[in-house]
């Protein structure tokens, strides 16, 4: 019994310190990737976190609209979708829910199966909850016009979030399917959502979950301005993987200038 007390504690005593003296939601933050519009606010860096920025040193000549991003299951990944995304004049923050100091798997990337660790999905939208705290220390993001976007992993929380602050999301990799505790769409009824997966998913199959094949446009219906899109596999690309074509990049861009106030 005393061990067991001792496991718990321990537990949780490394979820919520790190060695750097910062809490474990905390780094999610400090970790986060930072996309700009101009590729000159990288100082010839391929990528850029968010303790590397000044923010108070940043000017614009209007204020800036932003894109939350929620990584999937294996992680935050080269980065290149979202510089190319940030061109259309947004920028993009990417919290690293990898940087905490304990984080488990919620996945296995070879067998193409995840819920693993279900409490995952209790991190990811905490740092999603923590983000839109961090967002208001910064002066030039522009908070009538907010969006969020969430791939795999990631797409439960954009989906699952109730909060009324997003002018629009973006839910890609998921289906939207499953058990009750991640299925549906919880964003309000008001709040255009755009879904993007590929068609025969291997993570969504029956032999690899219950119940979670087809797409997020069941749960769309009555909601305005929506729209679901299922791709076609491509010989040669990963099933999985939206981020490949220029379909999945030409489709966000879109949503997001329909949506900009």
């Amino acid at each position: 019994m005393r061990l067991g007390l001792f496991i718990i504690i321990l537990i949780l005593c490394n979820s919520c310190s790190s060695t750097q003296g910062y809490s474990d939601i905390e780094l999610t933050w400090k970790k986060a990737l930072v996309f700009f519009p101009s590729e000159k606010m990288y100082k010839e860096k391929t990528l850029l976190r968010m303790e590397e920025i000044k923010i108070n040193k940043i000017s614009y000549k209007n204020k800036m609209p932003l894109l939350l991003y929620l990584h999937g299951c294996s992680g935050l990944g080269d980065g290149v979708f979202l510089q190319k995304l940030s061109s259309i004049g947004i920028v993009i923050i990417a919290p690293d829910s990898f940087a905490r100091s304990y984080r488990p798997m919620q996945c296995n990337p070879k067998t193409k199966k995840g819920g693993k660790n279900l409490f995952i999905y209790d991190f990811r939208s905490a740092e999603l909850t923590y983000a839109l705290e961090k967002i208001s220390e910064i002066p030039w993001i522009d908070f009538n016009n907010l969006f969020l976007f969430g791939a795999s992993e990631g797409g439960v929380t954009a989906a699952l979030f109730r909060g009324n602050v997003f002018n629009g999301r973006v839910i890609t990799q998921w289906t939207c399917t499953g058990a009750p505790l991640i299925e549906g769409i919880d964003a309000p009824k008001n709040e255009p959502i755009l879904s993007i997966v590929k068609e025969s998913d291997p993570w969504y199959a029956s032999d690899k979950t219950i119940s979670q094949d087809g797409n997020c446009g069941s749960y769309m219906l009555d909601r305005l301005n929506s729209k679901s899109i299922i791709l076609k596999n491509v010989s040669g690309e990963d099933p999985h993987n939206v981020f490949t074509g220029d379909e999945s990049l030409f489709e966000i861009k879109k949503f997001i200038r329909q949506n900009i106030r």
